[in-house]
């Protein structure tokens, strides 16, 4: 398999770019063979729920989606990172069905965390609720019945086809291992999904808590050390916990980048963004957008609070615009232009943003040139989802079947639609500074970037071994300008949206 390469990284379901592995192979060969060096495939095992992350099983490739030997044959010509969900399996899986099954006699009864054991008085106090990082009303908590006609209460973080495990049980240390080594054989790079909630200690936010956390990481690494594959810890929080992280050697995301952006292009600012890129990890996969919608949350300490309401207000008036158009009996369906989540003193805060990047930017062509050129600029790989490298815009057909509003942002294109999105202008030029990236050997070497320019402008720079790429750009009129330079060959290349 291919290993790690600093190049641009797409990140997909196994069929949003036809309807499976073997037409997404196609796809990126004709296609996107000089464009991409990785792919980052979405769950693509049997699940139960969560578009993929309720696993049921890591045995098998969905065979909706076809087989290992896809996945082997994608991973010559790409390097590919998959997910393993660090914190939850689904209730379908066989662990959870033998503990429903078998109470306490079950070999996995101690692989999920029951509520009662957990708290010293059986019950959370008003304090420990409150201090609680909590994704939904009531707390994560649900009953379960057994066959035998117990109920217990388990922690469930998530979804309703989602059961939360306990990391320090030997049976999900057996599960790690099992499954973990399965999924390095094939792959890289893992992106350990939900991370942070893998680390419970009563009385605090169960989110991130040290040094808890860092046991939880030595665990769940072991079984991908015998092949040296990387870990890539998925956490939507403040940066401070990303550069904790990559202080000790792991890939982080960059998902405070999209917000950063959002509102310094909305506002002709880049003092914010020149202070991110001097203190961001390099050792990162950068972001715009991803399945989940546009981080909030993450900006916290990089923006103010006030100037993280100002843009995320902005991008809901887009949203709201194109969804207040629908139909009534439609919008009465669903609406997901935001999520929240309640963090200390009983605090809701906007956790995410839906919709997608191209249409929170009011799909405004050179706006968003712009945004990912300074997204390949940025220290990391750059990681673009897919409908975000095809400039899709919001997709409410998903409320007319029936789905939910996080669809808005997962449309699957079929070939047609994908060679039909490729004439657009803006995709045209966005391949093309994909293949810049994708092939200049600057971006291995030194980054800076300048101070003391005038507000709006940005003059970033990479240098190696007589190559340099830069790049210069005016957040307030948009207009940027790519130029690259190779000293031994005297080559130059400048690229304009």
């Amino acid at each position: 398999m291919k290993q790690l390469e600093n190049k641009c990284m797409l990140i997909t379901y196994a069929n949003s770019m036809g309807g499976n592995l073997r037409e997404l192979e196609e796809i990126l060969d004709t296609y996107f063979s000089k464009e991409l060096g990785g792919v980052h495939i979405l769950p693509f095992y049997p699940s139960s729920g969560d578009r993929g992350f309720a696993v049921v099983n890591y045995d098998m490739v969905d065979p909706a989606f076809g087989t290992w030997e896809d996945i082997a044959r994608l991973s010559e010509k790409y390097f590919l990172a998959a997910d393993f969900m660090l914190n939850h399996v689904s209730i379908r899986c066989e662990e959870f069905q033998d503990y429903l099954k078998n109470g306490e006699a079950s070999p996995y009864r101690d692989m999920f965390i029951h509520w009662e054991e957990f708290w010293p008085q059986a019950e959370p106090t008003e304090e420990d609720l409150r201090v609680l990082y909590s994704r939904k009303p009531g707390g994560p908590r649900r009953t379960f019945k057994l066959q035998n006609g117990e109920e217990v209460n388990l922690w469930c973080t998530f979804f309703e086809e989602q059961v939360d495990i306990n990391p320090h049980s030997p049976a999900t240390q057996d599960y790690y291992e099992k499954n973990l080594k399965k999924i390095a054989s094939y792959v890289p790079l893992i992106r350990f999904d939900a991370f942070a909630y893998a680390s419970k200690v009563p009385g605090t936010s169960c989110f991130f808590v040290e040094p808890e956390i860092w046991d939880v990481l030595e665990i769940s690494t072991r079984p991908l050390k015998e092949t040296g594959t990387k870990m890539l810890a998925e956490i939507h929080e403040e940066y401070h916990i990303q550069q904790k992280l990559a202080e000790r050697g792991h890939y982080v995301y960059d998902f405070a980048l999209p917000l950063i952006l959002l509102h310094g292009l909305e506002f002709g600012r880049t003092d914010r963004l020149i202070h991110w890129l001097q203190i961001c990890p390099r050792n990162q996969i950068t972001t715009l957008d991803t399945h989940d919608g546009i981080g909030v949350v993450d900006a916290a300490g990089l923006l103010t609070e006030e100037e993280m309401d100002a843009i995320s207000g902005i991008v809901r008036d887009r949203y709201l615009k194109d969804f207040m158009a629908l139909p009534e009996e439609i919008r009465n369906r669903d609406v997901f232009w935001n999520s929240r989540i309640k963090k200390g003193e009983g605090k809701e805060k906007i956790y995410q943003l839906g919709g997608t990047f191209y249409s929170a930017m009011g799909c405004d062509d050179q706006k968003y040139l712009l945004a990912r050129t300074v997204q390949f600029f940025t220290p990391g790989i750059p990681q673009v989802y897919y409908v975000g490298m095809l400039a899709g815009t919001n997709d409410f057909s998903c409320l007319e079947r029936g789905e939910g509003g996080r669809e808005v942002n997962r449309h699957n294109f079929t070939r047609e639609e994908i060679e039909a999105q490729m004439q657009k202008p803006v995709v045209r030029k966005l391949m093309e500074i994909m293949r810049f990236r994708n092939s200049c050997p600057a971006f291995d070497g030194e980054f800076s970037v300048e101070e003391g320019l005038p507000q709006g402008k940005l003059h970033i720079t990479w240098k190696k071994d007589g190559c340099t790429a830069e790049l210069q750009a005016d957040f307030a009129t948009r207009a940027f300008t790519v130029t690259s330079r190779n000293a031994e060959t005297g080559e130059t290349l400048q690229i304009q949206p």
